[in-house]
This record gives structure tokens, sequence and C-alpha cells, in this order.
């Protein structure tokens, strides 16, 4: 019965218990972990290393300051209503659009729904109750500004925003994908949720496989865009900004998601201590290998060291034989 736990194994697949193991607890400090569980300390610590963010519009608090909401979005058409300590895209609100002339003070999603001011009143009691906070705690809704998606995305995107997740594993870069959402999802960049999966090829950053579920795909269900060969604007800039955010937070496995804006350029979104392994399946490889490879050569080095390391030896999925 354990023959098929080996082969992936031997493959490179990593698992749940391994990745925890080996990975999250060697490398993740606990005391670190507040620094990517809220949003907002994320938001502020970035913004102070110079790193590129989606402009917060305001905090909602307390369930008085839930009324203060038409003030912090006065001027703006849309923006994004999400909980600082939420996970999985639990609690977040795209909001497309404000009113119209039938419905006059109603908030437009992306996928077309309307939310009268009650509805969303409401929802943003949830938020700060702790409905969608890791451990149910007391949290801040942060209301901030809509990334306006690159045009690169036009054709593989449904409703919503793409966002790109790099894993960085002691500061290298060792794997990426990019999440497209679907109808199915919503409009939102969430696998669990419905979106696609497609692997990056860390030398070029163009997407190489697609997956939906558990299951490979060569287009986008929604558009029937390819999946392979798109190119992934901003490259450099984006695996420079993944990388930093080792020195940036002190975590040691990290996934990184990152939005491409048409007028800003790459913006970090969030960080995730616990980063999930689906992205295996999207780059049809393991990360065990990288992984270990990265233990055997890396050393202390710059930013920049450790991002032509990754390009040169993980380039696609790389045979055991090929790493150092």
């Amino acid at each position: 019965m354990f023959g098929p736990f080996r082969r992936l194994a031997s493959s490179g697949v990593l698992g749940l218990n391994a990745r925890n193991s080996d990975f999250i607890m060697r490398y993740n400090p606990r005391r670190l972990y507040p620094l990517v569980d809220d949003k907002l300390a994320t938001k502020r610590l970035a913004m102070e290393a110079g790193i590129s963010v989606p402009e917060l519009y305001g905090v909602i608090g307390s369930y008085h300051d839930v009324r203060n909401l038409g003030a912090i979005v006065e001027g703006h058409h849309d923006f994004v209503v999400k909980p600082a300590r939420g996970s999985g895209g639990d609690g977040i609100l795209v909001i497309a659009g404000r009113g119209s002339r039938y419905k006059q003070g109603t908030y437009r999603l992306v996928d077309g729904t309307l939310m009268d001011p009650a509805d969303m009143a409401h929802h943003l009691s949830n938020v700060i109750s702790g409905q969608y906070s890791l451990g149910g705690s007391w949290d801040n809704a942060l209301v901030e500004y809509c990334v306006k998606f690159d045009t690169t995305f036009v054709d593989h995107s449904y409703g919503g925003v793409p966002d790109i997740r790099v894993l960085v594993f002691i500061g290298y870069p060792v794997m990426a994908m990019v999440r497209l959402p679907t109808r199915h999802s919503r409009g939102k960049a969430n696998l669990h949720q419905g979106a696609v999966g497609a692997g990056l090829d860390l030398a070029t950053g163009r997407t190489t496989f697609g997956v939906l579920g558990n299951s490979a795909i060569d287009e986008h269900p929604d558009t029937g865009a390819p999946i392979a060969g798109l190119q992934i604007p901003h490259w450099d800039a984006l695996l420079d900004l993944a990388s930093r955010c080792y020195e940036l937070t002190g975590l040691g496995y990290l996934g990184v998601d990152i939005v491409l804006d048409r007028e800003h350029g790459p913006m970090l979104l969030e960080l995730n201590a616990r980063p999930g392994l689906n992205i295996q399946i999207a780059n049809r490889c393991g990360l065990a290998l990288r992984l270990r490879a990265v233990e055997r050569a890396a050393g202390e080095a710059a930013a920049d060291a450790r991002i032509a390391f990754s390009r040169e030896h993980f380039a696609g999925p790389v045979p055991e034989a090929a790493l150092p």
C-alpha cells in the first residue's frame, strides 16, 4: 500500500506532512507569523520597505466605523473590501461599480450581483466579528484600491484580477504559477473556488501547463484562450519583489502573491506562511527536489544572485540529475 507514496516521494512531490515538518516548522518561526497573517501589518511593512502595494483607502475596525464606508470610498468608483486576517479568499468583495439610475446607493460586484447599503453593512459587521478570520478572532475590514489587471490577461481571465504566486525558500524563488479567475470562481483568483492554475517557467515567466481542480486543461474554460505560452510582463521585477520578501519578513518558506496593475506594475497583494501544494500540480513538477537543492547549494547571497541561481536551475520541470 505504500508503493504509490514512495513513487511520489522519489519523483520529488512534496506532501503536507513533509512541508509542515521539514520546511514550515524549521524555517518559519511562529513569532513572525503576525507579519503575514494580518494583511494590514503586511501592507505597512511593505510600504516601509518601498514595495508597491494597492493603496489603502481606510480601515473599518468596529461596528461604529461601518457607517464611515461612504466617506472612505468617496470619489472611488470601484474598490475592494477584505478581512485583514482572512484566508482562502473568503470574505473578499470586489466592488466594480457604485449605484445606477435604477439602484441608487447600491454596490455592484464583479459578477454583476448588486448589494444594497444594508447588505454591505451586514457583510462588514461579519468581517469585524471574525467570521472570515483565522481562528475566528476580531478583525479589521480593509478598504483598498481595486487593481486594474494588465491587458496581457484580457483573454485569460473572467470577471476578476489574476495573480501570481511565487513560492520563495530562504530567499530563492523555487516555483511559480498564475491563477486565472473563471466564471465558476466568480472572478476570484482562488484555486479552491474554481480558478485556473497555470505553471510558470521561472527562467522566462511563460505559462506552461494548466490545471482546473485536479484536471489538466489546455484552454481557459470560459474564454477558450490557450493556457501555455502566455508571457507574464515585468518578470524580472516580479521575481525581485518576491525574493525581497524573505528579508522583509524573515520567513524562510513563503508564498508571495503579486498582482500586475496596468498602471503601477507588480504590486504585493499578500504573503502566506503556509502556502499550499497545488502549485506542484500546475507545474507538473515536485517541490521537494528543488527545496533540497537550495538547501545544498544556497549560502548568503543578495537577491539578484538568488534569482540568477533559480532561473538557471529551475527552468521548467527539472530532472534530479540536473540539480546542484
